[in-house]
């Protein structure tokens, strides 16, 4: 069977949270970035707007207010992908137009750019040596990130990027397992899992703790956690511009 690097990369890819303390050379930088790009973006209106945070006192404030995570500091690369419904309206009413304000659909639209040309940028990085993790957390603190970041009104930080060249530990760390394929992909219809079902695929990842303690002990550490419960707030109030 040929090797395929593209789908080899794809699949062997983890979030890296340790890095080297090396920087990455600025023409590497500006690839990652034209590939992230030409990602798919729908009516080629490329909605989002990627932020390159270069500022080290900003980069720290950001390992703060996103959960207290300190490697975030240390990244080489910060990069944050905004859904960007303002440039578009802004072009609008430049041209004369009377367009509508920006509404949840533009907003999921959005979103949905930013994300594929995130992970453009984590692909390109990846064929570099470069490792890199998600940062979910921008989305929470949002009165503190509007004005960190200078948000306007129909912008929301999607996501964060952060990017390094992974540490020997990092690299040798084994990838956790993903769910069997017959849970996740599901033919024409949504198929609702049933009890057994439910246990069968996340059997791998309780192990001996077993599904009942595993699932409670995941359900309190992120799901019903302080952080879950801040994002939704936080996104409650960005989706307010939205109506």
């Amino acid at each position: 069977m040929n090797t395929n690097l593209i789908t080899d990369s794809l699949k062997s890819r983890k979030s890296v949270r340790a890095f080297e303390d090396r920087q990455i050379p600025e023409h590497i930088k500006q690839e990652i970035l034209r590939c992230a790009a030409q990602a798919p973006t729908a009516g080629n209106q490329q909605l989002y707007t990627i932020l390159d945070i270069t500022d080290q006192a900003l980069k720290e404030k950001l390992a703060v207010t996103c959960d207290n995570q300190p490697f975030i500091a240390k990244a080489p690369l910060v990069l944050i992908f905004c859904a960007d419904a303002q440039r578009w309206h802004d072009a609008y009413i430049e041209a004369g137009c009377s367009p509508r304000a920006p509404g949840a659909g533009d907003l999921m639209l959005a979103v949905c750019d930013a994300a594929i040309a995130a992970q453009n940028a984590v692909t390109a990085a990846e064929s570099f040596g470069i490792g890199s993790c998600y940062i979910g957390d921008i989305m929470e603190q949002c009165e503190t990130h509007r004005e960190l970041l200078g948000l306007p009104a129909y912008v929301f930080p999607a996501l964060m990027l952060v990017f390094g060249y992974p540490t020997q530990q990092q690299i040798s760390r084994e990838k956790p397992e993903r769910f069997d394929m017959k849970h996740i992909v599901h033919e024409n219809i949504y198929r609702r899992m049933d009890g057994p079902e439910l246990r069968e695929m996340m059997s791998q990842r309780a192990g001996s703790r077993g599904y009942d303690e595993w699932v409670r002990a995941f359900c309190e550490r992120k799901y019903n956690s302080d952080f879950s419960r801040e994002m939704g707030r936080s996104v409650i109030e960005y989706l307010k511009e939205f109506q």
